[in-house]
């Protein structure tokens, strides 16, 4: 469970409340470079009244867009958002997923750049800012997206589907790699702040240095490095610090799913299983479920948690070690 702090300073533990939407207390600044343009960029997260959602504002843009599926723009090894041609940002995941895994359901992101910096490749900064500046409840009950009857896409031999469930999500993620330095790798994980915490937000983006010729040449993975990718050859890790996780290959591919999930607009309550998966088939899964009215319902919680209270991580549960 997390050590978290209430209004009056008291500890005590739990794992955040899911009844209430929820954002910052205060804005938080970061900077880094984009994995793929290799520009530098800043963020500033700030908090937003609730029911507004998690909105991107671009520096210098005329419009400023929701982080909603109906924004994506492109897929290719990384989730695209915008509005028109002036109004884009990449390379969104991470943070939506961070987003995700904390319950934050509204948030203000103004960003300097056209691309997310990078930092180590995972969530963790995100989930460090966050804690930084304080998570606090908001006085209106949290809806969620509740999965009613199965919705598959395929592509080949890959596939992702929605599934129903009684409560929470669950992902489902299965990858299956030639090369034996990852292989095939398997992860069941039902999703709350603790097990994203611990499971996923320090999982890192992956790849192989066989390709990494042809991604510069079609203008991606500029920026590429060890400091912010895991770089693989075929049976061997090239990183000094080597895997923070047995499967954190698999465990990253789950990362991007729940960051790609949140562009529901909504939690979803259900499972999202997939084989082979990545952005594409990500956010092809979540078009189908959301043009299928029949397929799922809008639920509102109940209004039993206590609005106004601040959740902070007790400092020995910020940076849990490496299994």
């Amino acid at each position: 469970m997390l050590h978290v702090l209430n209004e009056l300073g008291s500890p005590f533990s739990r794992v955040r409340a899911s009844e209430l939407q929820a954002t910052l207390t205060r804005p938080v600044a970061l900077s880094g470079v984009g994995v793929h343009t290799n520009a530098p960029a800043r963020l500033t997260l700030r908090p937003a009244r609730a029911n507004a959602g998690i909105v991107f504002e671009p520096c210098g843009a005329a419009r400023r867009f929701a982080a909603l599926w109906t924004n994506v723009f492109d897929t290719t090894l990384r989730t695209a958002l915008g509005h028109g041609e002036s109004a884009r940002v990449s390379t969104v995941e991470h943070l939506l997923s961070a987003c995700a895994g904390l319950g934050i359901d509204n948030l203000r992101i103004q960003i300097e750049g056209s691309e997310l910096p990078a930092f180590d490749g995972s969530a963790a900064n995100f989930v460090d800012a966050f804690d930084e500046a304080g998570i606090v409840e908001l006085p209106q009950p949290r809806a969620a997206l509740k999965v009613l009857t199965p919705v598959r896409v395929q592509h080949k031999g890959s596939f992702a589907e929605f599934l129903p469930a009684e409560q929470g999500l669950t992902l489902d993620i299965e990858i299956d790699f030639v090369a034996p330095v990852i292989g095939r790798q398997r992860k069941v994980l039902t999703l709350n702040s603790g097990t994203f915490r611990r499971e996923l937000s320090r999982a890192r983006s992956f790849g192989f240095l066989r390709d990494l010729a042809s991604l510069h040449a079609n203008g991606l993975a500029l920026g590429a490095s060890l400091d912010n990718t895991l770089a693989l050859l075929d049976d061997a890790v090239l990183n000094a610090e080597g895997l923070r996780f047995p499967d954190e290959c698999v465990r990253h591919k789950m990362l991007d799913a729940l960051g790609d999930l949140a562009l529901a607009g909504a939690p979803i309550t259900g499972t999202f299983r997939s084989y082979r998966g990545g952005h594409a088939l990500n956010l092809a899964a979540l078009r189908a479920l959301m043009s299928t009215p029949s397929a799922f319902r809008v639920e509102k919680a109940a209004q039993t948690g206590s609005p106004g209270v601040t959740f902070r991580p007790h400092a020995a549960e910020k940076r849990a070690p490496f299994p």
